[in-house]
């Protein structure tokens, strides 16, 4: 799983039908305070996130194992919201 942080949306009329009706959003992978860092990539998202919210994702073939993507054409997936972030003993990111 990575922490990632939602930047944007995506929509896409035209697709495949196994992911009609899904969600696309633009995620950047984020440190461990919350800030985002490298390339930009979409993820289907299962847990109705919005662009700002901090998520964790997976990638490959374990983007496909949740109920709502299984069996379709995924390679990222957005399957949990972050409400807080602790390391070593302090909290570095709480939703607010």
């Amino acid at each position: 799983m990575l922490i990632a942080k939602v930047i944007g949306t995506t929509v896409s009329t035209i697709k495949d039908e196994k992911i009609v009706g899904l969600k696309l959003l633009i995620v950047r992978q984020a440190d461990e305070n919350g800030e985002p860092f490298g390339k930009p990539y979409v993820a289907m998202d299962t847990v109705n996130a919005g662009v700002g919210d901090l998520v964790l994702t997976a990638a490959g073939s374990s983007a496909r194992q949740t109920t709502i993507t299984k069996d379709r054409p995924v390679d990222a997936v957005i399957m949990a919201m972050i409400d807080s972030l602790e390391v070593d003993g302090k909290v570095t990111f709480e939703k607010g």
